[in-house]
């Protein structure tokens, strides 16, 4: 009788854990089809199980990626000359909209604008550029030491202080000494903001905002300072009407016989109407491997207006000048 009762005891125990069983399924599939489908990461409230989830969720979502990959790899394998070209990244450079100024260097029209504008003298080797380059007034330290390396990167630049001289006044001295440039740096807040580059004797003048400006003690892993070598000089992405004008006015900045011996290289790379300028050293590791090093400094420019004939800001004739939108007028005032 005691084994009977014991059988039957074990029996209901098995028909109740089964029973308990399905309540348990029952609930997670209510629960299941309870829980959002549009269910985020963020709406966990707990900091760390929200950082493990999202963890998680991004393995998971990386994992898909290479697995994808592999099977696409797979794939092109096996079709071999009948598999479809690669599909071509979407970036914000390929997604712009074309500029209709955009123009060919092989054009007829634009070799004749080369070999008849204020600059042809230079790349023909006819004058050698010296430039001159002054402050606003009363400098502080970090434009002096900004100006001085840039001395140090353009070959035969000079750095003069201003002293309260008015830009027409500073023009017919430079004339008298041979300077056919000057570049004048502005700041604000003790920070360089601008830059004037006038072209003597006749111009273009061209006016800059500086921004993003690093010296050389502030970078990281910057190579020795620069020798007195003749830079290369790299113009990228000058291909429109302007950009044509501003980039050779830049590259009339340097002598057109780089010592290559010095290896360094002067790179004015535009981008979404940004020019990043950067100077560096190459170094041949070996016959297929180069090394560069920055030397410094760096900086950003944005084109604000560019003037005909040298600077005159009452009764100047512009070329271009950069429409500000509403927003950028507001913002301006406010830290003004």
């Amino acid at each position: 009788m005691a084994k009977h009762t014991s059988g039957s005891r074990g029996g209901n125990g098995g028909a109740d854990g089964a029973e308990a069983k399905e309540e348990v399924k029952m609930e997670k599939s209510e629960a299941e089809a309870a829980f959002p489908p549009t269910f985020n990461v963020s709406e966990i409230k707990n900091k760390q199980r929200r950082h493990s989830m999202f963890v998680k969720y991004k393995q998971e979502k990386s994992k898909l990626k290479i697995q994808l990959k592999k099977k696409k790899k797979k794939e092109r394998k096996a079709l071999g000359d009948k598999a479809p070209p690669k599909e071509v990244p979407k970036t914000i450079e390929n997604q712009r909209v074309y500029d209709e100024t955009t123009v060919d260097p092989e054009d007829e029209e634009i070799a004749f604008d080369e070999g008849t504008d204020e600059f042809s003298a230079y790349f023909n080797g006819l004058t050698n550029p010296k430039v001159l380059i002054t402050t606003s007034d009363r400098p502080r330290g970090r434009t002096v030491k900004f100006c001085e390396q840039l001395a140090t990167v353009i070959p035969d630049a000079h750095v003069y202080y201003r002293r309260g001289l008015a830009l027409k006044r500073i023009i017919p001295q430079c004339l008298a000494r041979n300077f056919t440039y000057l570049m004048v740096i502005n700041e604000d807040r003790k920070m360089p903001n601008g830059l004037v580059l006038c072209h003597l004797p006749d111009g273009p003048t061209a006016h800059f905002k500086i921004s993003n400006v690093r010296l050389r003690k502030e970078m990281k892993r910057r190579g020795k300072d620069p020798t007195e070598h003749f830079p290369e000089v790299i113009l990228n992405n000058f291909t429109t009407r302007l950009g044509h004008s501003i980039g050779r006015q830049f590259a009339a900045l340097f002598p057109q016989d780089p010592q290559f011996v010095g290896r360094q290289v002067a790179t004015f790379h535009n981008q979404r109407d940004f020019v990043f300028f950067r100077f560096h050293r190459y170094i041949f590791k070996n016959e297929k491997k180069v090394g560069i090093q920055e030397l410094g400094p760096r900086f950003t420019l944005k084109l604000r207006s560019l003037q005909k004939g040298t600077f005159d800001s009452k009764f100047g004739e512009y070329e271009w000048v950069l429409k500000v939108s509403s927003f950028e007028k507001s913002c301006n005032d406010a830290t003004t």
